[in-house]
């Protein structure tokens, strides 16, 4: 199983900005495109369901977004350095949730994702 890091969560206030990155070390050194179709973004907020946010295709850097993540949230990939970003803007209180790291996330259905991150916590509040 691929082993996935995430980090830079933290407190954040209403309005603020955020960037999350996901490692994905490569001991063999071959990169991101050698070893994943796809690296994503879910999340899960106190009493609510686990949803799929972003994805994007280490390949050709396409990405595709839920409904929920549309508009505030961008995702990108440094097949170089072998860490995809998770961008958020405009952070709301109702983004409090820990966000993971996925593999495997074309159809951003959890029953398909190869991979999870351990997650990192994201807090919005004043």
């Amino acid at each position: 199983q691929v082993q996935l890091v995430e980090s830079g969560g933290k407190l954040v206030q209403p309005g603020g900005s955020l960037r999350l990155s996901c490692a994905a070390p490569n001991p063999a050194r071959s990169g991101l495109i050698l070893l994943y179709d796809t690296i994503g973004w879910f999340r899960e907020a106190p009493g609510k369901q686990r949803e799929g946010l972003a994805c994007i295709s280490v390949r050709d850097g396409r990405s595709t977004y839920t409904a929920s993540a549309q508009g505030r949230f961008t995702t990108s990939r440094d097949n170089v350095n072998n860490t995809v970003y998770l961008q958020i803007d405009r952070l709301q209180p109702e983004d409090t949730a820990v966000y993971y790291c996925v593999t495997d996330c074309e159809v951003f259905d959890e029953a398909l994702v190869g991979s999870w991150g351990q997650g990192t916590q994201v807090t919005v509040s004043s």
